[in-house]
């Protein structure tokens, strides 16, 4: 009885093999977009005969050569070439360089007057403190800020600082 079995199995392992290739039906159509679409289910009814290019039970329909890009409704240019493309990216890289320069350039002039404006705050301070400023003067000798100078300095200070906000 054992050796009956297995010409069994046989069998119906080729059937069931042979019944599964049918039960993978496939159809290809060119959608409304002009896309080659693939399904296991038929296009809708709305795709005319001559766009389905294989279903089940049907023989597939030639190929057609692909129609140059040129020649294809829909597209307004060809593609850039790679020189082309070369080119676009320096140009880019050239602007984002000089860009990244730019703001480098006016991130150090607002640092500048920053302090600047923060210089001019302490020296007003100093002036306005009513305090004794000195200096050194070329011969090494100290000195004291007269009356005029301190106002000059002050005014300065002011002027800075108008500037500033």
């Amino acid at each position: 009885m054992p050796h009956q079995t297995a010409p069994l199995r046989l069998f119906s392992a080729c059937a069931l093999l042979l019944g599964s290739t049918l039960a993978h039906a496939q159809y290809s159509w060119i959608g409304e977009n002009g896309v080659r679409q693939f399904s296991d289910r038929p296009p809708p009814p709305s795709t005319p005969q001559h766009k389905i290019l294989k279903a089940p039970g049907r023989l597939p329909a030639p190929q057609a050569a692909p129609a140059p890009a040129a020649a294809t409704p829909g597209i307004a240019k060809e593609l850039p070439d790679l020189a082309q493309r070369e080119r676009d990216y320096l140009k880019r890289t050239k602007a984002r360089e000089e860009q990244e320069k730019k703001e480098l350039v006016e991130a150090q002039r607002r640092r500048d007057d920053g302090e600047r404006c923060d210089a001019a705050r302490q020296a007003r301070a100093q002036v306005e403190s009513g305090i004794r400023i000195s200096r050194v003067n070329a011969n090494g000798e100290r000195s004291f800020a007269s009356d005029q100078e301190r106002a000059e300095q002050l005014a300065r200070a002011n002027r800075i600082l108008a500037e500033c906000r």
